[in-house]
């Protein structure tokens, strides 16, 4: 089963020309061009030369790195005036063996979906030869969209979860690897049989994905705990002491949807777990699962005392805009989460999610934080306080003088200014799909964008030629894209397209730490 042999570094030298988009920050989008990028053979960037003359790279630039003219493997964005360089992809939060199941949900919601949906599908996994056939799919599809790196849950079967391991490490896709631990709830026939053997098996998934990429360049282990109520307090409690003993990052979900938070409060009292709290967020940091390694999925309903206490742990939310909506769970207040010192990252998780397109979550947390604005979820929860001073005003003055009336028309103006303020903008969601994921699954200032000393995980993005003006005869020819370009749009203006309309066609060729991973024909 093993992938030793696998090789995951680029093979020679190389040097990238043309147009580059990264985020340098949350709000701001770089743009640079007839810019050459030089990679070595171990996928990090060494040089980047703006405004540069390609023809004068073997006088000038190779020399300077000690490259041999003939070592150097070249690649240009210009082949089209709509091609750019952009950062791969980062999926926080994704279920492989969930994957066939993309797009089926019915009317449910959370709960009863992983009854009917989820449970019985992971469970049949625990064949190896359809484990296989699923994992590899999954791993092809994520890559030609252009992710690069995965937090990957599989299931509680150890060899297919290695099996995933493997697979993504032969692939050469960055992925965070994680067999699911759940001792209670989940049906008879798909749990631990106890906390002890959860732990057990747990270690051994680790040990061996260890064994196979010893420096965890591409591939790391990640102890999952699937969500509160299908772990047992002695199995958190172990969980988390694991945590502690191996310094791994953790993932889990919370706060996705209402009735699992309820089922949670009397799953685990505050007094009978020696909780300081009894929200959901206290439950996992009461185990030691809130970590600064933590990637805690959805969170479309804390509260500002939890989200003080994620902060205070350095812990990060994986933003799941299209599952949430699927699920009718809620609608994920990003900018909230932002605005109080959360990293917030981009999951598909598939298969709440029914896409395998990290761009095409951008685009939904865009959408989702217009929901927000338009008060379909509130942009500032309301505290206890606000609320009963509201009893009684009728007709009452202000400490200011003004008339309730007034006060109300106040309100409603800051209201309106919150949420507008809600908004998530095109460089703020492309930020999330790239730099956010990146703080998420512990690779901050490795990978996310073009700097010197980040390693190549990077997408070649191709919208197609400028539209021509021609007659329609009733045949449409084979198209390179849903992105229509005329030729006059900004740059900006041309990412946003991207954004809005893009999807895996657009994604020409994708690299991991330098190696080739992708190639649309």
């Amino acid at each position: 089963m093993g992938s030793q042999e696998q090789t995951t570094l680029a093979t020679q030298n190389q040097l990238f020309y043309g147009t580059f988009v990264y985020p340098k920050t949350l709000t701001d989008l770089k743009y640079l061009h007839n810019t050459a990028v030089a990679v070595d053979q171990n996928g990090t960037i060494v040089a980047i030369e703006r405004d540069y003359d390609l023809s004068q790279a073997a006088i000038t630039l190779f020399p300077c790195l000690g490259w041999a003219p003939d070592s150097v493997s070249i690649h240009s964005s210009l082949a089209s005036h709509n091609q750019f360089f952009f950062p791969g992809f980062i999926d926080t939060h994704l279920h492989a063996p969930q994957y066939p199941n993309v797009g089926i949900f019915g009317k449910s919601t959370l709960l009863d979906w992983l009854e009917t949906y989820t449970f019985p599908l992971e469970a049949s996994l625990s064949d190896p030869a359809k484990a296989r056939t699923v994992y590899n799919r999954v791993i092809r599809k994520t890559l030609s969209h252009g992710t690069t790196c995965a937090a990957y849950y599989a299931t509680k079967d150890v060899t297919t979860t290695n099996l995933l391991a493997d697979l993504c490490l032969r692939a050469g896709q960055r992925a965070l690897v994680g067999r699911v631990c759940m001792d209670q709830l989940s049906p008879k026939y798909y749990r631990d049989a106890s906390a002890a053997d959860s732990v057990a098996a747990t270690r051994e998934s680790i040990t061996y994905i260890q064994s196979i990429d010893p420096t965890g360049a591409i591939v790391r282990p990640v102890i999952t705990p699937r969500f509160a109520p299908s772990c047992s307090a002695p199995l958190m409690a172990e969980l988390g002491k694991l945590a502690a003993e191996t310094g791994l990052p953790v993932q889990t979900h919370i706060s996705e949807n209402e009735g699992e938070i309820a089922l949670v409060k009397e799953m685990f009292p505050a007094k009978k777990i020696g909780a300081k709290g009894d929200t959901y967020t206290h439950v996992y940091d009461t185990f030691g699962l809130l970590t600064d390694k933590t990637i805690l999925a959805h969170g479309v309903h804390l509260s500002e005392e939890e989200v003080q206490i994620i902060k205070a742990r350095g812990s990060k939310v994986s933003h799941c805009p299209c599952s949430n909506s699927a699920l009718t769970s809620g609608a994920a207040r990003v900018r909230w989460l932002l605005e109080r010192g959360i990293e917030v990252g981009l999951g598909t998780d598939m298969s709440g999610g029914y896409s395998p397109s990290v761009l095409e979550m951008a685009r939904q947390a865009a959408l989702v934080s217009r929901h927000v604005a338009m008060g379909c979820a509130p942009a500032e929860k309301e505290n206890k306080g606000e609320k009963e001073s509201k009893a009684g005003t009728e007709g009452k003055t202000n400490k200011d003088g003004n008339s309730e009336k007034e006060s109300k028309a106040n309100k409603a103006n800051k209201d309106g200014i919150d949420r507008e303020r809600a908004k998530l903008t095109v460089e703020e969601v492309l930020y999330l799909a790239t730099k956010g994921g990146a703080e998420l699954v512990g690779m901050k200032g490795k990978v996310g964008g073009f700097e010197v000393g980040m390693e190549w995980d990077a997408q070649l993005i191709g919208l197609g030629r400028d539209v021509v003006d021609e007659e329609y005869e009733g045949e449409e020819k084979e198209e390179e894209g849903n992105v229509d370009v005329f030729g006059w749009e900004s740059w900006p203006n041309k990412v946003a397209k991207w954004l809005f309309n893009g999807d895996d066609r657009n994604t020409r060729k994708v690299w991991v730490k330098g190696r080739l991973v992708h190639e649309r024909k």
